[in-house]
């Protein structure tokens, strides 16, 4: 269903040291930056850029938005987190752990990247 997300920043250089340390901790490569100096990242099928605002207007995130990463297990997801608190990150939420009353039990680690854009890894456990 989807093709892409898109966050926006206010400082790419600050971003790229941030997404590539979050891509680098579960197995994927650092971004390339385009023309338009928008960062690509391409991972386990998925597509995410960063990019400057094309109004021309300050980046801001997005109230009530999030950006989910599909994890391969929960130590990718420590790792994942790790590097993001690592690289400018902050640590939201409650700690990464498992959180259930859904259908499946979910492994959640929560993060803001340096411009407030909510991020979360997930990994979907067996159901008991």
């Amino acid at each position: 269903m989807f093709s892409h997300m898109m966050v926006g920043s206010n400082d790419i250089a600050r971003s790229k040291a941030f997404y590539d340390a979050l891509f680098v901790a579960v197995g994927g490569k650092p971004g390339v930056q385009d023309a338009k100096g928008r960062l690509i990242y391409m991972h386990n099928g998925g597509l995410l850029l960063v990019s400057k605002p094309i109004d021309g207007k300050a980046a801001t995130h997005a109230n009530g938005g999030t950006v989910g990463f599909a994890m391969d297990s929960p130590a990718q997801a420590d790792a994942w987190h790790a590097a993001g608190v690592k690289a400018g990150g902050t640590a939201i939420e409650d700690p990464p752990g498992v959180r259930s009353g859904g259908a499946v039990p979910l492994y959640l680690a929560y993060l803001r990247d340096p411009d407030g854009n909510k991020l979360c890894a997930l990994h979907r456990l067996p159901k008991a």
